[in-house]
């Protein structure tokens, strides 16, 4: 099996996918969403997760590979603490040096995070290109691909739960709301006001980049949408054709198997060299 996490800033998804005789990747086997703790320990990684595979009948030593992508460098060491330790495991995070498929064409490259990449991977092996991948987690990034599978750029905008949090904070007297599609355009009281300015404020920042961005591009380019948050918005954007909540995972995925195959290509060559 092998075991998949994507570190955000809010949540980290988990991922289990089976493994071929080969080695290689094959079907989903199930997923999960927790809280991501700064405090967390090792060992408490370890108990949740080890709890959430015996839940689905898979014991530890079935593990044969860890993957993760993290933008949260302070657990980064615990993440590979916890590997080591209840799996047995050198996990492979998503870092300069790791083998992609993917060109990063941007002023510095070392500084793309490694879910960007990584849905970027997923992207273009589903897609083709060009396509923009709209990622509405803790922030809402915009990650282009080009026709020939490579990172452009993109954009990065506060996500819909930041936007909401700092007018909260900032504004005493405004009650907090629930984020939703809002029934009316018009408001009539201060729940209907903020969550029309909320919606529909966010749907229009993200069409109106994407408006600019495949205009760029041409009108061939598909739009993606992903992350916690894709479901809410995605829908009512004029721009998003699809929904793939499973992307980041399909893009670890991807460069897992293009690490392993290098892998066992260069040490094929060793030994035939021997």
């Amino acid at each position: 099996m092998l075991l998949v996490l994507n570190v955000n800033n809010t949540n980290t998804v988990i991922a289990l996918y089976a493994l071929t005789a080969e080695g290689l990747t094959g079907d989903l086997r199930a997923t999960w969403r927790i809280s991501t703790r700064h405090g967390q320990t090792a060992d408490e990684y370890g108990i949740l997760i080890r709890s959430l595979l015996q839940n689905e009948g898979v014991e530890s030593g079935s593990i044969r590979g860890i993957v993760i992508a993290s933008v949260v460098p302070p657990v980064d060491w615990i993440l590979r603490q916890f590997c080591e330790r209840y799996f047995g495991q050198k996990p492979l995070f998503i870092e300069p040096g790791v083998k992609t498929g993917l060109p990063i064409l941007t002023d510095n490259p070392g500084e793309v995070g490694a879910d960007r990449v990584a849905n970027c991977v997923g992207a273009y092996h589903r897609y083709g290109g060009p396509t923009i991948v709209v990622d509405f987690g803790t922030a809402t990034n915009f990650d282009v691909v080009s026709r020939r599978g490579e990172f452009l750029g993109g954009a990065i905008a506060p996500g819909l739960n930041i936007s909401a949090e700092a007018l909260f904070a900032r504004a005493a007297r405004l009650p907090r709301v629930e984020i939703r599609r809002p029934a009316k355009i018009i408001g009539t009281n201060t729940v209907d006001n903020l969550q029309i300015g909320l919606f529909w404020g966010h749907i229009g920042l993200v069409d109106s980049i994407l408006d600019r961005m495949v205009a760029e591009l041409g009108q061939d380019t598909k739009c993606v949408a992903t992350g916690g948050l894709a479901n809410l918005i995605a829908r009512e954007s004029k721009y998003i054709s699809e929904v793939n909540e499973m992307l980041t995972l399909e893009g670890l995925r991807l460069i897992y198997d293009r690490n392993r195959t290098a892998r066992h290509q260069a040490h094929a060559g060793h030994a035939s060299g021997n």
